[in-house]
């Protein structure tokens, strides 16, 4: 077996504001698995690195991709314990290989087209006018969950964003999820819970850094809105670290996102301990292409959970390549009559 590489810049198609600044692009890698005796035939994957929240993007990323490379020709394993991104797209393509190389990672009535899978609305960082006019844009389109990044503009300002949204909507019509992306002061953060939790919000994401684990703990135990760890997961490899992390933190829910948080695998590792402690869990995108994406809410869809989920829709870039997933007012589906094609791929600079 061979494997190759190829990088890829994906281009937004508006600037992407978070609480890191404001994106343009995303470096991404593909993937590909094959045979020598007929390289036409090949399973893909995504290597979805994050810059500035993979902890493995750094300047010996590529070199990574290459020991991987080398490695697989001679039939030796490589370590990826600490390379989430890499061991995601490695998974996607052994599967995507395994399965007859036609893109379906994990058949079942999500990819024969017969199950859909309920998603967020996500609502990008922007001025109070902007992130209002993108409310109304999700729950005229039949969205009945939003999740509104916040930490960008204002805290005055969000509060009285989310108290629009309330006074439109209430609990049982809108459920709104919010993201801090550790932003809150630790000073002021919980007084901060206190304000969501009147407003009816049903969850916060990482209101505080990562690496303040004490400190958060105290917040899950007092805080009247239910906390999600999400950075909190990245960099966190073995299972005796994972219990150690839930144990003293005990959220009340966890953000898998498996291109940061150990592959497939590790994320079914976390729902495991998850479930052992009675703590709820639901999948995110972290901007993958419709690679990722796709592999992504295949596997999402044979997972155990009624919540929505926060699966992207492909729609944020420019460059993106085509994908059989679709979106039909709050639930993605997949399009199981959607040609497949490898073409976009043969264009690629595949590294081999």
């Amino acid at each position: 077996m061979r494997v190759a590489f190829a990088p890829y810049v994906l281009k937004f198609r508006n600037p992407a504001g978070t609480s890191r600044g404001v994106m343009t692009e995303k470096p991404t890698f593909f993937i590909k698995l094959y045979d020598e005796s007929e390289p036409s035939r090949f399973g893909i994957g995504e290597c979805s690195v994050f810059p500035g929240l993979s902890p493995e993007a750094d300047g010996r990323y590529v070199y990574k991709l290459m020991e991987l490379l080398a490695n697989i020709a001679l039939g030796r394993d490589t370590d990826l314990s600490r390379h989430s991104s890499i061991r995601f797209g490695l998974e996607q393509a052994i599967r995507d290989f395994a399965g007859g190389c036609r893109h379906v990672y994990y058949p079942s009535g999500f990819t024969d087209g017969k199950k859909s899978i309920e998603i967020n609305g996500l609502v990008w960082m922007g001025d109070f006018d902007e992130m209002i006019s993108r409310i109304d844009e999700k729950v005229s389109a039949g969205f009945r969950c939003i999740k509104l990044k916040i930490g960008a503009i204002d805290w005055k300002k969000e509060v009285e964003m989310i108290e629009y949204v309330r006074k439109r909507y209430s609990d049982s019509e809108l459920e709104i999820r919010v993201d801090a992306n550790g932003g809150f002061p630790l000073d002021s953060a919980l007084a901060r819970l206190k304000r969501l939790a009147d407003l009816g919000v049903h969850s916060i994401e990482q209101p505080i850094p990562a690496g303040n684990a004490e400190l958060m703990a105290f917040l899950c135990s007092v805080s009247p809105v239910p906390i999600a760890l999400d950075e909190s997961l990245i960099g966190v490899y073995g299972r005796d670290d994972k219990v150690a992390l839930l144990d003293e933190v005990s959220p009340a829910y966890i953000i898998l996102k498996p291109s940061l948080c150990g592959g497939f695998s590790g994320a079914e590792e976390w729902i495991s301990l998850a479930r052992e402690r009675g703590i709820g869990w639901w999948v995110t995108s972290a901007l993958e292409s419709n690679v990722g994406l796709n592999a992504l809410a295949q596997w999402t869809a044979t997972l155990e959970t009624s919540m929505p989920q926060g699966l992207g829709t492909g729609g944020l870039y420019t460059n993106n390549l085509r994908c059989p997933l679709r979106l039909e007012s709050d639930r993605l589906r997949y399009d199981a009559d959607a040609p497949l094609t490898d073409d976009e791929y043969s264009q690629l600079d595949w590294r081999e």
